[in-house]
């Protein structure tokens, strides 16, 4: 995995091999990044990346002058692995949790102006997210939510949803 822009363009990062990971694409993050910068000012972000796994999004927008970002993943390996890269970087406004997601959320009274989820794509409540996310109150007003998910995962009847994006086998969902 790469970075593609800011202050570390180009940087590569090897994960472990151990992560029980599927980290996003380059080319989906490309895509994703470049329909946030139209619509946000990432300096004025602060970010919330929910099952963050590699860090991958997260070294994304701290490589891109976020506000804040806070990541969150369970699996103590993702977990070390980000906090690890987020220091050798240099990373100062992330933070990084290690916790389950679905009690972050239920218990979480922080607010974000943009929150990416990425769950692995077999979990069974993946639609659970959506709703923690705003029976919660945790998104800001004109905020985003995205979760990345599989092609059978369909969010268009969520009250909140805003469109569908597909860039080859990663599918985004936004909500607002």
């Amino acid at each position: 995995m790469r970075i593609i822009s800011g202050i570390h363009k180009g940087k590569a990062i090897q994960a472990p091999k151990n992560l029980p990971v599927r980290p996003t694409t380059d080319f989906a993050k490309e895509a994703l990044f470049n329909i946030i910068e139209n619509n946000f000012e990432i300096d004025e972000l602060d970010v919330l990346d929910l099952f963050a796994g590699t860090g991958n999004i997260t070294y994304e927008f701290a490589s891109r002058g976020a506000k804040t970002v806070t990541s969150i993943d369970q699996n103590s390996n993702c977990y070390n692995f980000i906090k690890r890269t987020t220091k050798e970087l240099n990373f100062d406004s992330v933070q990084v949790f290690r916790a389950d997601v679905f009690k972050f959320l239920h218990n979480h009274k922080n607010q974000y102006d943009f929150i990416f989820a990425d769950p692995p794509f077999d979990l069974k409540n993946i639609p659970e997210i959506a709703q923690l996310v705003f029976d919660n109150n945790i998104l800001k007003e004109n905020g985003w939510l995205v979760i990345e998910h599989d092609k059978r995962t369909d969010f268009s009847k969520h009250p909140n949803f805003l469109q569908h994006r597909k860039y080859g086998h990663v599918n985004y969902s936004f909500f607002g």
